[in-house]
């Protein structure tokens, strides 16, 4: 390595940092300082995170030392002004060349050759560059301050700000200290090791030393290392165990983030807990306690598996101490599923009453009883069981005020679903507890039972027109009540369960429903148009162009179900070679109307009025369409429609090289007119392909 580049090491010692965020921390300080070190011009080599509980770092590789040299040019005023009749400079080169830091002597006139700025002042210089050694603890202290911390905190008596209290600071440039100061912190070389096992200072003799050293006093820096420690001895106490451990990447970032010499360590419970419903002691286990659970095939086993932050020398203990820290939060799940059991699940309506939903638009009473309402109109249509759709809507809230997902709320909806089996509901209603969730997110499943899509369709929509009828429409990346997900849910529902039924009719529904606060007037209208919104962003993620929706949305079709048959047909339209001339002559047509009348041209073709042969031919082709197409478009297959219309590409490439529209003989220019309007009704019934 040449001495104009050494290798760095920075490293920020603190107290124990947020688990949830510390890779998203390691990775934004890391780009920061990256950012930092381009926008200087230091050129560097391989650059590497660390992040562990205590600490954030990184090294860089053959960082260079220096800036470069900078050439640099400055232009004045012109040079006949700026000396005077005896050759003397005038107060404008004086002020120039005092703004500049240089003397009036070291002034030159601008040649022809520099264009614009020929014959102004010149000042040509080299700004040396800066050591990097002085721009270090800058760079750092910006990357710092930009770090994405929701809120910062102070310590003692400072007024330096950080997500935890600062402890210390090593800054290397090869084997030197970098002279600099960062939170009010000296930078130096020692740091320091394991909080149990190595309390003491660390001195790091040189940054490609730093993980090896660390290492020696007990602390793994790198976290992907620790991750994939902790996983692999994660899934061999699991092998152990006879099942397999179930390892959840956010869990194991938490994990990770916790521990600097991860040790994993399996426990037990009592098996008599087996009986709580599985996913109550998961997540007892996964939320409090941080253990991984153990699965053999469909079963939970009576096990957990925790990592342990030190290497202990009676590993027993350490099991020991967790089972006893584990046995009374299983025993409070127990006991809440013993109690609620004890009550039927449809007794707790009354107690939703006092619950408000939303404030202006009633309780979560009222709105399981307009879900209940428009599932059951919904139901009419699809041929629905409606007895079981109003049942399940009756009981799909009563959960939330029991005491299992008072303590463990993301059990709603599965502790709905395990007392409504206790209590004997029919299976459909019972899975509808934890199906009108569904989906929760972009790719999530889709309701198995008719009764749950239906609940988990009249829900999104209620919530849609409640909202957006007090006007809390989402803004920007403001989504408080997640409405965007919700109309993607209804829309995926609507189409992949291919409900026939129209948006705007969904909706005139739930807008009758008994509302606290009426909707607004424009509800239906903004809502719709929001939705069909929503589609632009489901065909992007399919990678259908944007034009090929738009061509269906002109239109104005709005049964969700039949824009999504209309968009794929148009999609397998325009691969096909005829597209581009039909959706280019389709353009041609519809500006010849609006130019000549527009909706007011009628589409009755006198056939005795067609005299050229391409005017015949394509009369005879449009007729022949017409008869061919129509038994398609009633049975909705748009897609064979569109490839028996692409056959019009030569009649209609003929006609308008030879055919003049615009005859002088007005009859014979408005059967023309006629014959093109026919044309466009062919395609307009699918869609607006000049818009492709």
């Amino acid at each position: 390595m040449s001495q104009s580049n050494k290798d760095f090491l920075v490293e920020l010692g603190t107290e124990e940092l947020p688990p949830t965020a510390l890779k998203s921390l390691s990775d934004a300080f890391t780009a920061g300082v990256e950012a930092g070190l381009k926008e200087a011009g230091l050129s560097h080599g391989n650059v590497i995170s660390y992040a562990a509980p205590r600490r954030l770092a990184i090294t860089i590789e053959a960082l260079q030392c220096e800036q470069a040299d900078k050439e640099e040019t400055l232009y004045g005023p012109p040079a006949n002004i700026a000396f005077d009749a005896d050759g003397n400079p005038t107060k404008a080169a004086v002020g120039f060349a005092s703004r500049a830091g240089a003397d009036a002597s070291e002034l030159q006139t601008a040649p022809e050759s520099h264009g614009k700025n020929a014959g102004k002042l010149m000042l040509q210089r080299t700004i040396k560059g800066q050591q990097t050694t002085e721009l270090l603890a800058g760079i750092i202290q910006n990357s710092l301050d930009k770090l994405p911390i929701p809120k910062r905190m102070r310590w003692g008596a400072s007024r330096v700000e950080f997500v935890r209290p600062v402890q210390w600071l090593v800054m290397l440039l090869g084997d030197d200290v970098v002279d600099g100061e960062v939170l009010g912190l000296k930078a130096g070389n020692t740091s320091r090791g394991h909080r149990f096992h190595a309390p003491g200072e660390i001195v790091i003799a040189n940054p490609m030393a730093y993980q090896e050293t660390l290492r020696g006093a007990y602390v793994m820096a790198s976290f992907a290392e620790r991750s994939a420690l902790i996983k692999e001895q994660v899934t061999a106490e699991g092998l152990k165990l006879g099942g397999e451990a179930i390892i959840d990447d956010d869990l194991l970032d938490e994990v990770t983030a916790l521990n600097e010499w991860p040790v994993a360590l399996a426990g037990s419970f009592d098996e008599d807990f087996l009986r709580v419903p599985p996913e109550a002691l998961v997540s007892s286990m996964k939320e409090h306690q941080k253990y991984f659970h153990v699965m053999k095939g469909d079963k939970l086993l009576p096990n957990f598996i925790t990592v342990s932050n030190i290497e202990s020398k009676d590993p027993a203990q350490v099991i020991s101490g967790n089972e006893k820290v584990i046995r009374p939060r299983l025993a409070d799940a127990a006991f809440f599923w013993d109690t609620d059991r004890k009550q039927k699940l449809e007794s707790r309506f009354a107690k939703l009453e006092n619950v408000v939903w939303v404030n202006k638009l009633g309780s979560v009473a009222d709105k399981a009883r307009r879900i209940g309402a428009l599932a059951s109109r919904i139901a009419d249509e699809t041929g629905g069981d409606k007895a079981l759709v109003e049942r399940a809507a009756q009981l799909c809230k009563n959960d939330l005020v029991s005491n299992m997902v008072f303590e463990f709320t993301d059990l709603q909806g599965l502790a709905g679903k395990y007392y409504a089996e206790h209590d004997g509901e029919h299976a459909d209603v019972a899975a509808a507890m934890v199906e009108q969730y569904m989906p929760a997110f972009a790719g999530d499943e889709l309701p198995a039972t008719q009764t749950g899509t239906l609940i988990a369709l009249a829900d999104r929509l209620d919530s849609l027109v409640g909202l957006f009828g007090l006007g809390q429409i989402p803004t920007g990346s403001k989504d408080p009540f997640a409405l965007r997900r919700a109309s993607l849910g209804v829309l995926r529902i609507l189409v992949e369960k291919e409900i026939n039924i129209d948006l705007g009719t969904l909706i005139d529904w739930a807008i009758e429903g008994n509302w606290q606060t009426a909707p607004k007037a424009d509800t239906k209208a903004t809502l719709i148009e929001y939705m069909l919104d929503r589609f632009s962003a489901w065909y992007a993620d399919e990678h259908i162009p944007t034009g090929v929706f738009q061509a269906v949305r002109a239109l104005g079709v709005t049964n969700a179900l039949d824009v999504n048959r209309r968009v794929k047909a148009v999609f397998e339209f325009s691969k096909l070679d005829a597209a581009e001339s039909l959706a280019a002559a389709n353009k041609r047509v519809s500006n010849i109307l609006a130019k000549n009348g527009g909706d007011a041209v009628t589409a009755d073709v006198n056939n005795a009025l067609l005299a050229q042969a391409e005017e015949k031919a394509l009369a005879e082709q449009v007729a022949a369409k017409q008869a061919a197409v129509a038994p398609l478009m009633a049975a909705g297959d748009y897609s064979a429609a569109l490839t028996e219309l692409a056959g019009l590409r030569e009649s209609v490439d003929a006609f308008f090289d030879n055919v003049m529209v615009m005859a002088d003989d007005e009859a014979v220019k408005n059967n023309r007119l006629a014959l093109l309007k026919q044309l466009q009704g062919l395609f307009i019934g699918i869609a607006d392909i000049s818009v492709l």
